[in-house]
């Protein structure tokens, strides 16, 4: 039976008010921007997303703390709000430069100018709100907590939302006539596929069910990743722009070339993320065990 049990002590803590902050700054700059009626292109559609998303999602954490029912959810709920709070940085971020990108290109004036201008600002303030609850939630040396709050945890979180980008660019690509670029998206979506498993499972706790040791299982996997990340490091960029290694001249706003210059960008961002994570779990797992 689901009983709650008041908790205004959770009110009091700084990612409480944090939490209220990020309530109050994402549906600031929804509603700005619902007001003028300024997100028609797809970039825009996006933005209210991320905004929306933050703001219910955040509401329902805080009902969920305050009212005690987190307790009794089958989950994480520890890895569930330190995974959300990074993609939410992460989402944040992105719109923060996306948006005034679109809507506030070649400069404005007048109300619908200035509501779009507040909305970037919030937003901006908004994505270091959630930063600063990633920084506060972030496991620190010798502390036990959930795998999503450590640094390889928080990681995985960045790899699928930066796969989730390579993604959204890969309609605007030629990958399907070259075999070197199949491979590479292959590879993203082994990875992305991997990543975001691990992160349901973490979430889910259900990674006691593994029949097999969990940390060197994801050590074993970071070592294929950065192997498989590093082969598409070489190859996208080479079959991307061996026929054109400058943008043409007769390119326009949706050239096939900007979104393989993007690619190449984010890919070499995932290698990094997968690089660094890789160390971070040797760290973790034998400098610890010999401590």
């Amino acid at each position: 039976m689901v009983s709650m049990e008041m908790d205004l002590a959770s009110l009091k803590s700084p990612v409480a008010i944090l939490r209220f902050l990020q309530v109050f700054l994402s549906c600031t700059s929804f509603s700005l921007v619902a007001s003028v009626g300024e997100y028609d292109h797809s970039y825009g559609v996006w933005s209210m997303f991320t905004w929306c998303l933050c703001f219910a999602v955040t509401i329902i954490i805080i009902l969920l703390e305050l009212t005690g029912l987190c307790r009794q959810i089958p989950i994480s709920w520890e890895d569930f709000t330190s995974a959300f709070s990074m993609l939410a940085s992460l989402m944040l971020f992105t719109t923060s430069i996306m948006y005034p990108a679109v809507f506030l290109k070649g400069g404005c004036s007048g109300h619908s100018c200035a509501c779009r201008g507040a909305a970037t600002a919030t937003s901006i303030l908004c994505f270091f709100a959630y930063a600063i609850e990633v920084g506060l939630t972030r496991t620190r040396p010798g502390e036990i907590s959930g795998f999503l709050s450590t640094v390889p945890g928080l990681l995985k979180v960045f790899q699928s939302y930066v796969a989730c980008l390579i993604f959204s660019l890969l309609p605007g690509t030629y990958y399907s006539s070259l075999g070197g670029l199949q491979w590479s998206v292959a590879v993203y979506s082994i990875c992305f596929i991997i990543t975001t498993l691990i992160i349901i499972l973490t979430i889910g706790r259900l990674l006691a069910s593994i029949p097999v040791n969990f940390e060197k299982l994801l050590i074993g996997y970071n070592i294929l990743s950065v192997a498989m990340y590093i082969t598409v490091a070489v190859i996208w960029p080479y079959y991307s722009f061996r026929d054109s290694p400058t943008r043409p001249t007769d390119c326009g706003p949706n050239c096939s070339w900007d979104n393989h210059l993007g690619g190449t960008f984010l890919t070499y961002i995932n290698l990094v993320a997968y690089v660094v994570d890789l160390v971070y779990s040797c760290r973790m797992v034998f400098f610890t065990v010999q401590t």
